[in-house]
């Protein structure tokens, strides 16, 4: 199988180990890579460049597209990075009004992205954030209501729904779990497991939480000072972790 993104010496720095450096790897389609680390580490830079909100210093991010072929993102025009980011790719962001427009309806917020693809029938993009609603379990009655009228929980399933309505092979996701109680939390991370499961998604995941972690991701990088000191298997670098660093983030001596 080939990898779906290839991430190659990549290098943002801000300063002296603040930002990303030297970070190298495969994702592979259908795989969870999760980014731990405590604040600071560099995990949220590294996002960043990866998704082609930030361009980095040196280092390639190369996407191998069924639709335009091999795209390299830092050589690509913007036109072609932000194509990408409304059809192939999605970005769940940690404040779900980040991601959200909050005075359009759930259901124009849906169908925003595929009008982007050029769907124009009102009764398709309706009936799309009909379905995509009860996909993430919000009530498709609410179609018509504002984003700000829902709890933060659901306001989280509304940005789900907004960006897999496009079908994205590749799902970047910031601290999705960030700022929600713990029954909410746990609701969440049930339908997050669920839908990248039976959609088959590629998903990259930024938190602090190692309980997120284990509970998504297939394996893991641990940052720090801007570098990965410890990659692998999700289960072997949470059993068994081989840097000083990562015994301690596991054993939670160092707090996020």
């Amino acid at each position: 199988m080939n990898p779906l993104l290839s991430v190659r010496d990549l290098t943002l720095l801000y300063g002296p180990e603040k930002g990303c450096q030297g970070v190298s790897f495969d994702l592979y389609p259908g795989e969870v890579l999760g980014i731990v680390g405590e604040s600071g580490s560099g995990k949220s830079t590294l996002l960043s460049v990866l998704s082609g909100r930030n361009t980095p210093d040196t280092g390639k991010v190369t996407y191998h597209c069924p639709r335009q072929g091999r795209v390299e993102l830092y050589g690509a025009s913007e036109a072609q990075r932000r194509s990408l980011l409304r059809t192939e790719w999605g970005f769940v962001e940690q404040n779900p009004r980040d991601g959200l427009r909050m005075n359009v309806s759930a259901g124009a917020n849906i169908g925003e992205r595929l009008m982007a693809q050029g769907v124009r029938h009102y009764g398709q993009l309706r009936q799309a954030g009909l379905e995509w609603l009860t996909q993430v379990e919000i009530d498709p009655a609410r179609i018509d209501d504002l984003p700000r009228t829902f709890s933060g929980g659901m306001q989280q399933r509304l940005q789900l729904a907004r960006n897999l309505v496009s079908s994205p092979r590749l799902m970047f996701m910031d601290e999705p779990t960030g700022g929600l109680d713990v029954s909410v939390q746990a609701h969440l991370l049930d339908l997050l497991r669920g839908l990248v499961r039976e959609l088959q998604l590629a998903v990259v995941i930024v938190t602090h939480d190692l309980a997120v972690a284990r509970l998504l991701a297939d394996r893991l990088m641990v940052m720090r000072r801007s570098r990965v000191v410890e990659a692998g298997l999700t289960d072997q670098v949470l059993d068994d972790p081989q840097h000083e660093y990562s015994q301690l983030l596991v054993s939670s001596v160092l707090q996020p």
